[in-house]
């Protein structure tokens, strides 16, 4: 048995595991069902962590269309006074 990997444009990456020589040049993605192209990459030797995949793969998606987002990850958004007096206090 190969693993196989396989990307969707909807979904990302993702791998399957087939007979040798058995993969065609296109499958169906395990999420939305859409059609995914087989990517050619090096042989994984050694088996990755899950966690550890999904970073890298994450990492590999974002070169080509990064996430959008709003405010800096990991930051609380700053809460204002309702009172307009402590707009006049000063800021450390």
């Amino acid at each position: 048995m190969a693993t196989y990997e396989y990307r969707c444009p909807q979904d990302g990456s993702f791998d399957t595991t087939l007979p040798i020589g058995a993969a065609g040049p296109a499958a169906r993605c395990p999420r939305c069902g859409g059609r995914a192209t087989r990517v050619f990459s090096v042989p994984r030797l050694s088996r990755t962590p899950a966690p550890l995949r999904r970073a890298i793969d994450r990492a590999e998606r974002s070169a080509e269309t990064p996430d959008v987002v709003t405010r800096v990850p990991g930051r609380q958004p700053v809460r204002r006074s309702p009172n307009p007096a402590h707009a006049r206090l000063p800021r450390w």
